[in-house]
């Protein structure tokens, strides 16, 4: 990046000063770019490319961390400021710290060609490999190897997003590809409840409503039943025993369709 001396610029375009770096950075290295368009009119800023994630996570807090430089231009590389007139216009508000993130939260990350590509390589092998965690052929009732469900995702064109959540893109796909046919299903979880009796009937209709098979019911000492329900369900099934006991209830995991699913993988 560099900025431009030139006097050619007409006076409503200011030119900001050079970037400022934080102690052990190194001049002008790891500059990211996040741009955000309104309208005709683009803003950009100038961060590092890691701290930009970190932030979009929630692990970053302080944006001086994430910011090259606390100015907002309309080119970073040719070091054209934006005009505060054409901020409030777009923004709404003068304050530049809120809009700085605002662009970090909506703007787009610029990234080169093989970084985009190789991003979508990893992005696409890790939705292959979430689909693969959480599904069985349903004939066979085992899982599917990465390569099937990754040759299958290419044969349906499917377009993954790489600002978009892995596990929601997984989701998508899985509807995709059961809508084309192929014999998959969501894996199974096995639970069995145990209930206080009194609570049997109450309960009953609650638990109906979350499972997708009841294999055994027991009313003994305790309400007691065998279940099948997807992965989803887990969290509510949960919930619904701890609540509905007052902490009285068990869920218990007995089997699990495909193996090495642990909580908190299920969506």
């Amino acid at each position: 990046f560099f900025f431009n001396t030139s006097s050619q610029h007409t006076s409503s375009l200011k030119m900001a000063a050079p970037i400022k770096q934080p102690q052990g950075q190194k001049p002008l290295t790891n500059v990211a770019v996040v741009r955000y368009k309104h309208k005709n009119k683009r803003f950009e800023i100038a961060c590092y490319k890691n701290k930009v994630l970190s932030w979009r996570k929630g692990t970053e807090k302080d944006i001086s961390e994430v910011l090259q430089t606390d100015t907002i231009f309309t080119n970073v590389q040719r070091g054209i400021e934006a005009s505060s007139k054409d901020l409030e216009q777009a923004f709404k508000t003068s304050d530049e710290t809120e809009i700085v993130k605002l662009i970090l939260e909506k703007g787009q990350l610029q990234v080169s060609k093989k970084e985009r590509k190789d991003g979508l390589e990893a992005k696409y092998k890790e939705v292959a490999t979430i689909i693969c965690d959480k599904c069985v052929n349903k004939e066979t009732k085992k899982p599917f190897p990465v390569s099937v469900i990754e040759s299958a995702m290419k044969e349906l064109h499917c377009n993954i997003n790489l600002n978009k959540a892995s596990k929601v893109q997984a989701v998508e796909i899985i509807t995709q590809l059961q809508a084309n046919n192929m014999p998959i299903e969501r894996a199974q979880m096995k639970l069995r409840l145990d209930i206080p009796k009194n609570i049997g009937k109450k309960i009953k209709p609650d638990i109906q409503g979350l499972v997708v098979d009841i294999e055994r019911e027991v009313f003994a000492a305790k309400y007691q039943l065998t279940v099948y329900i997807d992965p989803g369900q887990y969290r509510a099934i949960c919930d619904l025993v701890s609540k509905t006991t007052k902490g009285q209830g068990l869920v218990q995991v007995l089997d699990m369709a495909v193996q090495n699913i642990g909580d908190e993988h299920l969506l």
